[in-house]
């Protein structure tokens, strides 16, 4: 009967040994995602560890990600002619992937769409030089400056995406923006709430990403 069990728990050590080697890991370690965007990236209004960024961490560590760095480089207010620069200084840290969220107080101040597109596509280039993976999230807009302005500038998103083969998240605040109840109260902002489900809609693509780049 004893030996009998000692069989039992070598086979069982055996098994387990092999199944470990048959499933890939996914242990990223040292794999650093910058996060630049402007203050629906900063959580503006919610505490820190309750913005999009922060909460990915233990959603991707829920999938099996591990070892991962994420850097929230939001900043309120920013647009996308600081992005270049703010890209520089966080280029310290060696980033692997750039969750690129820049745009909304560009189209919110009605600034001209040409130079929003030329500054992405310049933050995306420094990016792509550097070895970085982009993940462009692209915004939409309230039609407060006209339908043609607001079309316009929802397609500098897919323009850009479609012109740097860059993976794009069509509307960041998608299934949150325009919902009362998942916003704070100026009707911009998400709340922790919303905030969760943001990170919820961004996760797919992260995944997708860092699966290529194990590759």
């Amino acid at each position: 009967m004893i030996e009998k069990k000692s069989r039992l728990s070598v086979f069982m050590i055996i098994l387990t040994l092999s199944i470990a080697l048959l499933i890939p890991s996914m242990t990223y370690a040292e794999t650093k995602i910058l996060f630049l965007g402007d203050s629906l990236t900063a959580g503006y209004g919610v505490e820190k560890d309750e913005a999009f960024p922060a909460l990915l961490e233990d959603l991707l560590s829920e999938k099996g990600f591990k070892d991962l760095k994420l850097i929230n480089a939001g900043i309120s207010g920013s647009t996308t002619a600081s992005g270049l620069s703010r890209l520089t200084w966080y280029q310290r840290t060696g980033p692997d992937i750039l969750f690129l969220a820049l745009g909304a107080n560009d189209g919110l101040r009605g600034l001209a769409l040409d130079a929003m597109e030329k500054n992405l596509s310049e933050i995306i280039e420094a990016a792509e030089a550097k070895g970085m993976v982009i993940i462009l999230a692209g915004m939409e807009i309230p039609p407060n400056y006209g339908d043609d302005y607001t079309r316009n500038f929802r397609e500098v998103f897919r323009t850009l995406s479609q012109n740097h083969d860059t993976l794009l998240m069509p509307f960041l605040l998608k299934d949150v923006g325009g919902i009362p109840d998942l916003n704070q109260s100026d009707g911009i902002h998400p709340n922790a709430k919303g905030h969760k489900i943001v990170a919820a809609n961004v996760l797919p693509y992260l995944i997708e990403t860092l699966r290529k780049s194990k590759k």
